[in-house]
This record gives C-alpha cells, sequence and structure tokens, in this order.
C-alpha cells in the first residue's frame, strides 16, 4: 500500500461516538453503552450523546426463588394462555409434517400475521387478537408505539420514498392523532415538568388517550424514543408526590420492556432474564425478580426457554408453582428425580437460558421460522435441468441447488452477485417468475438494467416489483435477495409469509460484513442452522482492494500491492487532522488521481458524534464543496443528503428546495418531501456516513476515516465493511495505530441473542420414533 505522509496540524477532541440503529430517526431512542463496538445506525450507541444508560446487561445469575402459588394468578393466566399459543403452533406445525403442495393459503399464525400487516397497511387499527392470546386475568395496557410513525413523504409512485407500508423495520403506520389530543399531552408534560416540545411523539406513540395514560401510568413515557428512566422518574414524581417509588409495579413493567426495545437497537430479539433482572437492580429496582414476574403477568414481555417442553414457561412456570409449602414428600421426590436425571442433565449440557422478549419480535421470529421451514419442504423441480446443463459452472451449481430445494443460502462478495442474477435470468428463459430484490437503490443500481432488480422496500410496499396476488401474496416463483446479511427479523418475516407455496427463496449475501441495523440476524442464523444447501462462490472481488478485504475476512490485515494507488494510507495525529485530511482528499486528491468527483466518493466513519464523527466530516464538507447559509434548516440546494425514511434503511440524495410542505430532496431520482417536522430526525448531511448506513451501498472511491479516538469502536465486520464500500480507490486516513490490526484479528463482531436457529431446529429436527 503506498502511503500519503502530507499531514496538517489539528487538535485531538472526544472519544468517537456509537449512534443507534437506523440514523437519525433511532439515534434519539437510545443511549450510551460504552462497552458496544458496533457502529452508528445499527446496533450501537451515541456515547458522546449521553441520550441514556448503558444497556449492557449483567451475567447469568442463579435460578429463580421459589414464590407462593397463591399470589401469582394473573402470572399463572398469562402462561396458560402463552401455552395455548404454543400448542396452536405445534398443531400447525404438525399440519405441515409433509411436503407443501402449490396453491394452499396461508392458515394460522402466518394468516394472522398477513391480517395485521394488511390493516397496518391500509391505517386501520389492528385486531390484537390477531397477535395471539392475552390471558383474560392480566390487565389490558396501552402499547405505546415501538417506533415513532414514518410519515409517508412522497407520492407512492416513487419507490425510494419508502411508503408507509414499507418493511417491518419501519411497521408502525402514520397516526394522525387529533390536534386536541396532542394539546391534552402538552398539558401533562408541563404538568410533571417535561419539555411540551414531546407533545407530539408522546401523542404518536401513545395514541389519543395519552394523556389519561400518562396520568395513570407515568413511566409509559418510556415508550417514547430518546427518554430515560431517570427523566420518566422525574416526570412520575412530578405527577404522582409520594404515591410512587422505585418499586412501584408501573416503573418495573415499563423498565422491562424499554431495556428490551433498547436491546432491539442492538440487533437483539431477546434478552436472558438473567441479564434483565441485573440491569433493573442497577436502575434501583428493590426486587428486580417480582419485576420481571409482574412484567410477565402484565402481558408486557414474553418468556422462553429453547428446548424445554414448555418454551413460554421454564424457569418462571417452576417459580411460580413451587412455593415454600411444598410438602417433604415432594423434595424427597426431587431429590431422587434430580439423581436419577444427574447422569442425562451432564451428557445434554446446561439447560438452555431463559430469555424474555417483546411479543413483536417473538411473533416475527415464530412465523419467520415456520415460512421457512415451508420452504425447505418444498420439493424438487426437473424442469431446471436443462437451464443448468446450459448455464456457465458457478450459475449452474447454483441453478440445481435451486431446482432441488425450495431454500438455498449463496455467499460471496461484490463481484459474486452475478451468479444469483445469473440464476434469476436462467428462470425467466425458462418461463418462471423471478424477482431480484437488493436492500438499497444504491445496490439496485449497481446492477445491469436487464436484471430487473427491485428493492426490499419497494417489493414489501407494492411499489416494485410483480404486485400481490389476490391471496396477498407475491405473484412469484423465485425471489432471489441480494444484500441478505442486511435483512432484520420483521422484514425477513414479512418476505417469507408473502412467499406463495411452492415459490423458492434465495438468500444471498457476504457473510463478513456488518449485520442488519434492525433486531435479528437472519442470515447468520441460517448459516449456522445448516437446514438448506449453502453455496460459496469462488469468485474473489478483484483487485488490491479485493485482496485487502478477503484478508480482512479471515482476521488478517494484509500490506497488499497497489501500483495504481487503489489503497492509500494516510497517517494522521488527531480528530482535527483527521477531518483536515478527509476534506481534502474528497475535495482534491481522489478527483485529480482518479477522475472521480466528490458526489462519487463517500466518507465512512465509526459514529455520528466525537471530533472526527459524520457530525463533524459533514460540516468540513459542506464548508469547503458547498457553503451556504443553511436556510432550509440547515440545509441548502445542491446539499448532498442521508434520507432515513424508516430504522435502519438510508437513501442518498440532494436538496433541491423547501417550502411550506417541506423539504424537497431528489433521491435516486425520484422527488421526496420531507414534512418540515421530521427534517431534523430523518435528514442528515451525507458527504460522510456511518458504516452502517453504507452497508449494502458502493462507490467509486471511499475514504474511510479513523481518528484516535475511534478505536474502540472498531471490530472486524466494521473494518471490512468499510474498506469494502470503494470500488476503485480506497483512502484509509489512519490515527488509530495498532488498534486497526488488533480489531481486525481479535475482535469478532458482537454477539446478538436471538431465537431464529433453535426454532428453525426444531422445525426441522428428524421426528422421534416411538418406542
Amino acid at each position: 500500500m503506498s502511503t500519503d505522509r502530507d499531514t496538517a496540524a489539528g487538535a485531538a477532541e472526544t472519544a468517537a461516538e456509537h449512534a443507534t440503529a437506523g440514523g437519525p430517526d433511532a439515534e434519539a431512542a437510545a443511549g450510551p453503552a460504552p462497552d458496544t463496538v458496533e457502529d452508528a445506525d445499527g446496533p450501537g450507541t451515541d456515547a458522546q450523546d449521553g441520550e441514556g444508560d448503558s444497556a449492557e446487561t449483567a451475567a447469568a445469575e442463579g435460578a429463580v426463588a421459589e414464590t407462593a402459588a397463591a399470589e401469582v394468578s394473573e402470572a399463572a393466566a398469562e402462561l396458560a394462555a402463552q401455552r395455548e399459543l404454543r400448542e396452536r403452533i405445534e398443531r400447525r406445525k404438525a399440519e405441515k409434517a409433509g411436503p407443501i403442495p402449490a396453491g394452499t393459503k396461508l392458515s394460522g399464525q402466518a394468516a394472522h400475521l398477513l391480517a395485521a400487516v394488511r390493516a397496518v397497511e391500509s391505517g386501520a387499527p389492528v385486531d390484537r387478537s390477531l397477535l395471539g392470546p392475552r390471558a383474560s386475568a392480566a390487565p389490558e395496557r396501552a402499547q405505546p408505539s415501538p417506533r415513532a410513525a414514518e410519515p409517508a413523504s412522497a407520492p407512492s409512485s416513487a419507490p425510494s420514498s419508502a411508503p408507509s407500508s414499507a418493511p417491518s423495520s419501519a411497521s408502525s403506520a402514520p397516526q394522525t392523532v387529533p390536534a386536541g389530543a396532542v394539546s391534552a399531552v402538552r398539558t401533562v408534560l408541563a404538568e410533571g415538568g417535561a419539555p411540551e416540545a414531546l407533545a407530539g411523539q408522546v401523542a404518536a406513540a401513545l395514541g389519543e388517550q395519552a394523556a389519561e395514560v400518562l396520568r395513570e401510568d407515568p413511566w409509559q413515557l418510556l415508550g417514547v424514543p430518546g427518554v430515560r428512566p431517570e427523566q420518566a422518574d422525574g416526570f412520575a414524581r412530578a405527577l404522582l408526590g409520594a404515591a410512587c417509588g422505585p418499586g412501584d409495579e408501573r416503573r418495573a413493567a415499563a423498565l422491562v420492556g424499554w431495556l428490551l426495545e433498547r436491546a432491539a437497537l442492538q440487533g437483539h430479539t431477546a434478552l436472558e432474564a438473567a441479564s434483565v433482572r441485573g440491569t433493573l437492580a442497577e436502575h434501583a429496582v428493590p426486587d428486580p425478580h417480582e419485576a420481571v414476574r409482574h412484567a410477565i403477568a402484565e402481558g408486557a414481555v414474553l418468556v422462553f426457554q429453547e428446548g424445554a417442553e414448555d418454551s413460554f414457561g421454564g424457569e418462571f412456570e417452576a417459580g411460580f408453582e413451587d412455593g415454600p409449602e411444598a410438602g417433604a414428600e415432594d423434595s424427597e421426590a426431587a431429590e431422587d428425580e434430580e439423581a436419577a436425571d444427574a447422569t442425562d442433565t451432564a451428557e445434554a449440557g446446561p439447560p438452555a437460558p431463559v430469555l424474555l422478549g417483546l411479543d413483536r419480535y417473538a411473533l416475527a421470529e415464530e412465523s419467520l421460522a415456520d415460512g421457512l421451514a415451508r420452504l425447505v419442504k418444498t420439493g424438487p423441480d426437473d424442469s431446471w435441468d436443462e437451464a443448468a446443463t446450459a448455464a456457465p459452472r458457478a450459475a449452474a451449481e447454483l441453478i440445481r441447488a435451486v431446482a432441488g430445494h425450495g431454500l438455498v443460502l449463496h455467499t460471496g462478495g461484490e463481484a459474486a452477485r452475478a451468479e444469483p442474477v445469473a440464476l434469476a435470468g436462467a428462470a425467466r428463459a425458462l418461463g418462471v417468475r423471478a424477482v431480484v430484490a437488493v436492500h438499497s437503490e444504491n445496490g439496485r443500481d449497481r446492477l445491469d438494467a436487464s436484471a430487473g432488480a427491485v428493492t426490499v422496500a419497494g417489493l414489501l410496499a407494492g411499489a416494485e416489483g410483480p404486485g400481490r396476488d389476490a391471496d396477498g401474496m407475491f405473484a412469484l416463483d423465485l425471489l432471489v435477495v441480494l444484500d441478505a446479511p442486511q435483512l432484520d427479523v420483521e422484514t425477513a418475516a414479512m418476505i417469507v409469509e408473502s412467499l406463495p407455496d411452492g415459490s423458492r427463496l434465495v438468500l444471498s449475501g457476504d457473510p463478513g460484513v456488518l449485520w442488519s441495523a434492525g433486531a435479528g440476524r437472519v442470515f447468520a442464523d441460517l448459516l449456522a442452522a445448516r437446514v438448506c444447501p449453502q453455496l460459496a462462490s469462488r469468485t474473489p472481488d478483484p483487485g488490491p482492494i479485493g485482496e485487502l478485504v478477503s484478508g480482512i475476512g479471515i482476521g488478517e490485515l494484509h500490506q497488499v500491492e497497489a501500483p495504481g494507488k487503489e489503497v492509500v494510507i494516510v497517517p494522521v495525529r488527531d480528530a482535527g487532522e483527521a477531518v483536515h485530511r478527509a476534506v481534502q482528499l474528497v475535495a482534491e486528491s481522489v478527483p485529480r488521481a482518479f477522475g472521480v468527483d466528490a458526489g462519487q466518493t463517500q466518507v465512512i466513519t465509526v459514529g455520528h458524534g466525537g471530533s472526527a464523527g459524520t457530525r463533524a466530516l459533514n460540516t468540513a464538507l459542506k464548508q469547503r464543496l458547498n457553503p451556504g447559509p443553511g436556510r432550509f434548516g440547515g440545509f441548502d440546494p445542491g446539499d448532498r443528503i442521508a434520507y432515513v425514511p424508516s430504522p435502519g434503511r438510508t437513501l442518498q440524495g440532494a436538496v433541491v428546495s423547501a417550502d411550506a410542505e417541506g423539504l424537497r430532496l431528489d433521491c435516486e431520482g425520484a422527488e421526496v418531501v420531507v414534512p418540515r417536522d421530521r427534517v431534523e430526525s430523518a435528514v442528515r448531511h451525507g458527504w460522510a456516513l456511518t458504516a452502517h448506513q453504507a452497508a449494502g451501498m458502493r462507490w467509486p472511491a471511499a475514504v474511510v476515516v479513523l481518528p484516535g479516538d475511534a478505536s474502540r469502536g472498531l471490530n472486524r465486520p466494521w473494518v471490512y465493511t468499510a474498506f469494502s464500500r470503494g470500488d476503485r480507490h480506497l483512502s484509509v486516513v489512519h490515527g488509530v495505530d495498532q488498534a486497526l490490526p488488533h480489531a481486525v484479528s481479535d475482535v469478532p463482531s458482537q454477539e446478538r441473542t436471538t431465537r431464529l436457529r433453535p426454532l428453525i431446529e426444531s422445525l426441522l429436527a428428524p421426528a422421534e420414533q416411538p418406542g
């Protein structure tokens, strides 16, 4: 690698930040988790902004304390209802034990989920009975929206405008809250000493009765993105006075939900119950175990133990039923049973941990596992043989796999994308209705027009692709999804449940990149489960950048030969110098050496904040490339922007103008109007992005900025993703010294707690033979 040693002085400032999933929308939704290593706009946090307490959870604890059964009637009722849900799921699994015939409609939970999705898309109220039973003994609570609603900001004919029926990463439909409701919320907020400016967000999150909900349960304020527990506590004290305290059951239930929502922003679909209890103790909850039990009884969370006879009960059910009044004979029997099972337990290993999860993610994972199992059971189709014979070797192998299986996984880098695209072309030649879907408009534009690619968001919204049939299924026979690591569990569930019986699904992507910004790790879980064919491409990415990135993927940071300066390292001493050199590279060096203008060069850094985060870099780049007063809410015509219509989805474009309706953008050729009240949260300057925002996109040139204070935000997937965003050129503004090779060799991706792998493994496990 050649080295550019021109340096300029600057001052080191604050530590590198990590922002939360989905860009500016979600950044306010959670505070810092100092030990996280993943990037902004995905699972991670914005440490310097101080937008909340740490979401780090405690280590596993001991067994649950015993409690008298007479005190838990509501909890027992909730568990009974949850067991009933599991029994319905098991009955549906049994019905689908054989091969899946074509032409049948969805049933059971899949149909319920689809009905709920359709209701959300149409703006109609959602019948909660579609989402599973609630215990009759558990009082119904107001359910705050998990994320701020996304307004429809452009005509539906513009695919990049992310209509409200876009993927489930933006599953909340726009809510129109009456002005009177907002005014009532404003009054309550003022009484509690909270900022009245939150009124619109509170009303959108809690609905028309938000004012009454807050008066009855002030901690429901935690359902609003950006609100921290200490702020909700102060609000509650102002409204309730001495009637509230750290052990208030309402506070406990709200905190459990808040912890799980924060965990989802870091990619988890569930958390270990022990770690939730530990974090509750850190928030001064006097009896964390009782708080968790109350949250379960209230229906705020679900409890699971994978592999247990009743995964909705597990440790908690035992704790509910085995009280201190158990007789001596029961104790003796228990001891005998424990002794008898000791050998089996040792052989089987430790029991699975008890997990807590929000129903939205639990339903998504259950539905996704069922749908994937349905695809796996799809039988072979001999009509593909001729296409396989005529195709090149790499494509032929993929065609044969798809001919024999309903679900196929394909791995490879940028160059390998041609293989699943060729598969779709061969399928169309056979008369098969085949569609290629990608994560972003940038990814779609990188494919040849003959691929007919659509975005996942456009496909789900009906703005792109073949549309849906009378049963709500996609009108296709084969769906190829590129950039599969960017699928979160909710989006993946919507895709799979929309596939007609007998259709086939190919998930293709680079397993080395950062996982999805939303909750889950669908592609990684499926690769680990090994329930379907997996084909690894033998087509490497070319050139020095491809060689460098391939080494990073196996944990090695090689020095590569770059005679054409395809890879350049720019050493810097501090963050100020890093910003200066990044601007110089974008505005002068890269255009002069490669003929790539500033609009085709993307700057990538670790987080939004800090002295060399996206904010600082974008400010400096704007001053150099498009100076102006920022008269449209900080923006001027011609400014390069990153628009986040929903958490985890970033559209690039430029500012056109502004008027009473809002800020007008040109995003990949489509006109988008962002309402004025959404500009601050949904639009950033876009010369610099985080690696999570950049995932699924590539540019002719990339400039990766690594100031010294960014070292704790680095891991192997982050470096792999950032360094692979440039096609022709990569500049690394390097100030982290040995932290970079250390991150590549020793810091893997941050683990996520998910349930998809055990769910699908149990669905597809061979049935035990009787006797």
